[in-house]
């Protein structure tokens, strides 16, 4: 079984969540490599796709959203999972108590569940350097709102044992070491 898992990543912690995606994937035996959205061209080689992407606002990165639409017959035809990052801090529950990792379900979720039909999905804590130089206008424009700034928490909030829990839960479903290549 060859799995793919691509991702659309804007400064990096979503990349590092689909190469520990792709990591996890092999260690139960399959073969699993991870790649941006923009290197991808073939679904061909893939049995499976794992398909994340970093979100804003509420809403997944373009670059993963397109992938999503223009390979959409090839991944009908393949077990699919879509996965998100971008929640920052550790607070599991926001203001009103709601769950902060289905409350940032990116909004295009609803319309690739419904193209997609994928095995699963899940939103992960993403990561914040305030070092990191601004991309996009909107990351500029905040960079100068104190009051944004100020509510930003920054630091590395990536929970890796939910993210191999999750990988790990893809390769049994997929049948890790039944018939994985070497």
């Amino acid at each position: 079984m060859n799995v793919l898992v691509a991702y659309a990543s804007r400064h990096g912690a979503t990349a590092g969540i689909a190469e520990r995606i792709a990591a996890a994937l092999r260690a139960t035996g399959l073969r699993a490599e991870a790649h941006p959205v923009a290197e991808v061209r073939d679904l061909g080689p893939y049995d499976a796709v794992v398909l994340g992407g970093a979100a804003y606002m509420f809403h997944w990165l373009k670059d993963a959203t397109a992938f999503a639409r223009r390979h959409r017959a090839e991944l009908e035809q393949r077990p699919v999972w879509l996965f998100s990052s971008g929640p920052l801090g550790t607070d599991r529950t926001d203001e009103e108590g709601r769950d902060v990792l289905e409350a940032t379900r990116p909004k295009e979720f609803d319309e690739l569940t419904d193209m997609l039909h994928p095995r699963g999905e899940q939103v992960f804590f993403g990561a914040f350097d305030p070092d990191a130089p601004p991309i996009g206008l909107g990351e500029r424009l905040v960079r100068h709102m104190p009051a944004a700034k100020d509510a930003t928490p920054a630091g590395d909030f990536r929970d890796w044992p939910a993210i191999d829990a999750w990988a790990t839960a893809i390769a049994a479903e997929l049948g890790a070491g039944k018939d994985a290549r070497p």
